[in-house]
């Protein structure tokens, strides 16, 4: 499956009476709380001595992912599109890959 299939499939299970506006408002504060789940699960792990939950981190980015789809279906774009920007961007910004000198005295 590719980004555009499962965006695609992801709207299957979008609330249809939710007009434009919503649906922003929806996938934002979606996004947020799914990021917030991921990073309380990792807190757990480094901070509260539980095990890593890998499982439920993967349920979580799913979660995260519905969300991406969600807003890039708002904004009249897709994931495929979302994913090659930053891939454009990542790599004028780190040509030869990552380094921390760019990093650091980045504009």
């Amino acid at each position: 499956m590719n980004l555009n299939e499962y965006q695609k499939l992801a709207q299957r299970t979008a609330n249809p009476k939710l007009d434009k506006e919503k649906k922003l408002i929806n996938a934002a504060l979606g996004l947020g709380g799914e990021s917030g789940e991921v990073q309380d699960v990792i807190k757990k792990h480094l901070a509260q001595g539980h095990a890593l939950n890998v499982e439920k981190i993967v349920d979580e980015a799913g979660d995260v992912l519905w969300y991406l789809a969600e807003l890039a279906e708002v904004l009249g774009t897709t994931l495929d599109e979302i994913a090659a920007h930053n891939i454009k961007k990542l790599t004028q910004r780190y040509p030869e890959g990552f380094s921390t000198e760019r990093s650091v005295n980045r504009e």
